[in-house]
């Protein structure tokens, strides 16, 4: 058990969640589905280590963020799924991306995800939390509606898309 410096609220969130790596574990869990070990190490852009990676994983769990059970699939994998306590975080991290969008050099195919959550609001980051909650917690979806997640990955595959072609066209233009 760890010794917290103070009841603080916003200190304490930031001993579980104020480390480097911690929220983009929870990021890529939570927009990105990777819910194995191999998922999270390899498709995270910003190249987390293995040994990192691993600790981050244990460390969430024992926070409650994340859950891990075994993989039916392959005995020694476990599958990483989302807490209630962790799909509490939608609002943050839309809040958190914002400001980022903003204020910093973003690029469009990772920033379109973003900009979708923040023009839908809080009803579009229910909706997403509702998937989130039936993904993760096996709980039944609400009334039948377009999927949050598939629009969220169908608008990042179409800039990416749109990105490569703009590449392409730029590089034939100059070649």
């Amino acid at each position: 058990m760890i010794e917290n410096r103070s009841g603080c609220p916003i200190n304490l969130a930031l001993e579980v969640l104020g480390d480097r790596w911690s929220l983009i574990v929870i990021r890529d869990v939570m927009f990105g589905n990777r819910r194995h070990f191999r998922e999270l190490l390899t498709r995270s852009q910003e190249g987390i280590a293995s040994n990192i990676l691993a600790a981050r994983l244990k460390r969430l769990v024992e926070a409650g963020l994340l859950s891990r059970s075994d993989d039916p699939a392959h005995r020694q994998k476990g599958i990483y799924s989302l807490t209630e306590k962790a799909i509490e975080l939608v609002p943050v991290l839309v809040h958190l991306g914002a400001w980022g969008r903003r204020h910093l050099p973003t690029s469009p195919e990772l920033a379109i995800r973003q900009q979708l959550m923040e023009e839908g609001g809080p009803p579009l980051w229910s909706a997403f939390a509702d998937e989130l909650r039936h993904l993760h917690l096996e709980t039944p979806l609400p009334e039948s509606r377009e999927s949050v997640i598939a629009r969220l990955q169908a608008a990042f595959e179409q800039v990416a898309a749109d990105q490569r072609n703009e590449a392409a066209a730029t590089a034939t233009k100059d070649g």
